[in-house]
């Protein structure tokens, strides 16, 4: 059990059966009236972030959230099917506790996931992936009237944009925190 007082960003606690990360947390004592602790909470179930106060003395069981390898073998429309890099035990997963990380799935990818009693509650893709475009429209040389970008359809089915210089074929680098076109390969 820990205090609302002894909240530090990224420890993990479970309120009312949710599990929350703390994202933020100030203790703050006001000139008049009691101190009282502001946090913002990420609920890790449906990843809404939401501050709220707490009195510091306010306690909470503390989450033990273990880290495990996986990787990615393939779907069937509503669930995602991974192997667990330690014990090779198969895994699956359902489209919406993946969220907009689906977008960005490739065959054989690595992921890591964060399990709590025996339940995966979050999925975490590299920072940064390598991605072939299978569809882009063709630029015409000063033709900027576009605005600089274009859509690009990647070989997972996502649609980014990208600069007017970018072909179909080319291999990009895409942030998948942002899904956004971070440089070309």
């Amino acid at each position: 059990m820990i205090t609302a007082r002894q909240f530090r960003s990224g420890f993990v606690v479970e309120m009312g059966n949710q599990l929350y990360q703390v994202l933020d947390s100030r203790h703050i004592k006001p000139g008049k009236g009691g101190a009282f602790v502001r946090a913002k909470l990420k609920n890790l179930q449906n990843g809404i972030i939401a501050e709220r106060t707490f009195r510091p003395e306010d306690t909470f069981p503390q989450a033990y959230i273990e880290t495990k390898k996986m990787q990615y073998l393939y779907n069937d429309h509503s669930t995602y099917h991974f192997m667990d890099q330690s014990t090779y035990e198969e895994i699956q997963i359902k489209k919406d506790a993946l969220g907009d990380n689906v977008k960005f799935l490739k065959d054989g990818m690595e992921i890591t996931a964060s399990v709590y009693k025996d339940s995966i509650v979050d999925v975490a893709l590299p920072s940064f992936i390598n991605l072939k475009i299978t569809y882009t429209e063709q630029w015409i040389k000063g033709d900027t009237a576009k605005g600089g970008s274009k859509p690009a359809t990647l070989e997972t089915g996502a649609v980014i944009k990208v600069p007017l210089f970018i072909n179909t074929d080319d291999i990009i680098k895409v942030n998948t925190r942002t899904g956004e076109y971070a440089g070309r390969v």
